[in-house]
């Protein structure tokens, strides 16, 4: 967290927080939203503005309830995520980099979702696989040491019970990766996608 952000919640520590104004798209894009935008339901407007970005990104912290915020000097922002708090890319130097530009670090755990979707966790951050990178990744996929074809995928994604275990081959490692329901990420990954005033 930045210097001058610690500081100004020193000196005001009881401005109000914020809510339902910043959002995070399953791409890694911080979005504004607007009073229209909320009241539309509208996924807001992608924030360009390269020093805002990384200011958000160095100052994106959660709290002990696992709601994310952005420590806006001494006011609390807090995001509505569109599927996790981070965000995968594949980088050829890093491996994965998360969307706040720091890597995501040695791959512990895998899950796919009933779509195909793809979520990594390490170092304690879950992070959803930018569905742009995914293509790169299925290759990396095996059904029973095998590389896993489309139609394998979804035949594996189908079925409730079966005997053949899905691993992400990565930097010499399998990764066993389990499914999980789209819907049910913020209670297994105990984070709170619309944190609202009467949450905080």
């Amino acid at each position: 967290m930045d210097e001058i952000v610690r500081q100004a919640m020193a000196k005001w520590p009881n401005v109000p927080h914020c809510h339902g104004w910043l959002a995070l798209d399953a791409r890694g894009t911080w979005r504004m939203r607007d009073d229209h935008a909320q009241a539309q339901g509208l996924r807001g407007d992608p924030i360009r503005h390269a020093a805002l970005i990384a200011f958000i990104n160095r100052n994106y912290v959660c709290d002990d309830k696992g709601q994310w915020y952005f420590q806006n000097g001494p006011q609390r922002v807090y995001v509505d995520l569109d599927v996790a708090p981070f965000v995968a890319r594949t980088d050829p130097a890093l491996g994965f980099k998360l969307h706040t530009g720091i890597p995501l670090g040695e791959i512990e755990r895998a899950w796919m979702t009933e779509q195909g979707q793809l979520l990594l966790e390490a170092s304690g951050r879950i992070a959803f696989l930018d569905d742009r990178d995914l293509a790169q990744c299925i290759s990396q996929l095996r059904l029973d040491g095998r590389q896993a074809s489309d139609e394998a995928l979804l035949a594996w994604l189908a079925a409730d019970t079966g005997t053949e275990s899905l691993v992400l081959h990565h930097e010499g490692r399998d990764i066993a990766v389990a499914k999980v329901a789209l819907d049910a990420l913020p209670r297994q990954f105990g984070f709170v996608a619309r944190p609202r005033p009467d949450q905080s």
